[in-house]
């Protein structure tokens, strides 16, 4: 009995030693990296590479106080609101002479510019060009209506028009003589003849009877837009004719008007003036006399939405309308009639929602 208690007891000890020394149970191992994981992961952690922004000016300067100017602003601000020197990178040419559009937009794509604007109808065909042989890099070419439409292209256009239309409206209250007048860039360049056929229709939309002055400048395209001297000479003849509103539509030959008339108001002549593209209140001190708004295109706004549409990768190729509107009026505001601000406010709504035709185009 004692010899079995005793085997009996080394048997239990020896199912204890066995369950000590059996191995723990694997826990679950952690799964492997997925294929191309780590390369992921590297690049995530890798700087990304900057946006390089490059501008190409029709022949006037990049500071006209108008188009030029405009554009570039919209370059400056998509810019800030990328981070500026940390993500971005932002130059301009200007252009000298009408025959380097091409090389111009050329110099941004050999140093590897992803986006690239153009400024002004003249450079269409060089940027059609560009883009049809460059489709990894993105082009806004301002003022450029697209019949053909690119990915990688697309056309910041307005309805000058409907601008015109408003700052004509405004002329023919404004007008104590009846007759106004407008001093213009080319015809050459159809937001130009817009501008000048909405300014007109505006004018007899509230007084049918105007009077009206309009001059294009006879010149060359290259020489259009960059003739100050001829602009203000052009204004003088219109003053002495008995205009006493005066639109300048024009880049640097428009600016010539403007600061004309401002130099007749300055004399003490009762008469206004009105710019063009941008506000140019706030562009051309030297017309604060006579500027009582400007017809815009609000080049500015619209870049920075195509550029952040670019960086987005919302980007669509074809014909993208910026907003169009008359300027605050700034040191003038008390001397528009109520009356006046509201019919422009009603015509602003009417030619927003089509009961209101400028006629132009149909």
């Amino acid at each position: 009995m004692r010899k079995h208690v005793i085997l009996l007891m080394a048997l239990v000890a020896l199912l204890v030693v066995s369950a000590c020394a059996a191995p723990a149970a694997p826990q679950a191992a952690a799964p492997a990296p997925a294929e191309g994981q780590q390369a992921q992961e590297a690049e995530a952690t890798a700087p990304a590479a900057k946006l390089k922004i490059g501008l190409v000016t029709d022949v006037g300067r990049v500071n006209d106080r108008s188009f030029n100017q405009s554009a570039w602003e919209g370059v400056v601000q998509a810019a800030q609101q990328l981070g500026l020197e940390e993500n971005v990178d932002y130059k301009y040419i200007e252009t000298q002479d009408a025959k380097d559009y091409a090389d111009n937009i050329q110099q941004f794509i050999d140093a590897g510019y992803q986006v690239i604007v153009t400024v002004g109808f003249a450079l269409g065909e060089a940027t059609i060009a560009a883009a049809k042989e460059n489709p990894d890099i993105y082009f806004i070419g301002v003022d450029q209506f697209q019949g053909e439409t690119l990915p990688n292209l697309v056309g910041l256009i307005f309805h000058e028009d409907q601008s015109g239309f408003l700052a004509g409206a405004l002329a023919a209250h404004l007008t104590k003589t009846g007759t106004i007048a407008a001093v213009l860039g080319t015809d050459l360049v159809p937001p130009v003849v817009a501008f000048k056929e909405g300014y007109e229709a505006g004018a007899r939309y509230v007084k049918p009877d105007i009077n009206i002055i309009s001059t294009y400048h006879p010149g060359e395209l290259s020489q259009a837009f960059t003739d100050p001297e001829w602009g203000a000479a052009t204004a003088r003849q219109a003053l002495d004719q008995g205009a006493d509103v005066i639109f300048g539509a024009g880049g640097q030959t428009g600016n010539g008007a403007l600061q004309e008339v401002a130099t007749a108001a300055e004399a003490g002549q009762e008469v206004y003036c009105i710019g063009v593209d941008t506000d140019q209140w706030e562009t051309l001190p030297a017309a604060h006399a006579c500027l009582v708004s400007s017809a815009m295109k609000l080049i500015t706004p619209s870049v920075v939405d195509l550029i952040m549409q670019v960086h987005n990768g919302t980007f669509q190729g074809g014909n993208y309308y910026g907003p169009v509107d008359l300027a605050p009026f700034h040191d003038f505001e008390d001397k528009i009639p109520q009356e006046v601000k509201d019919d422009l406010a009603r015509i602003k709504a009417g030619l927003e929602d089509g009961s209101i035709s400028t006629g132009y185009g149909q």
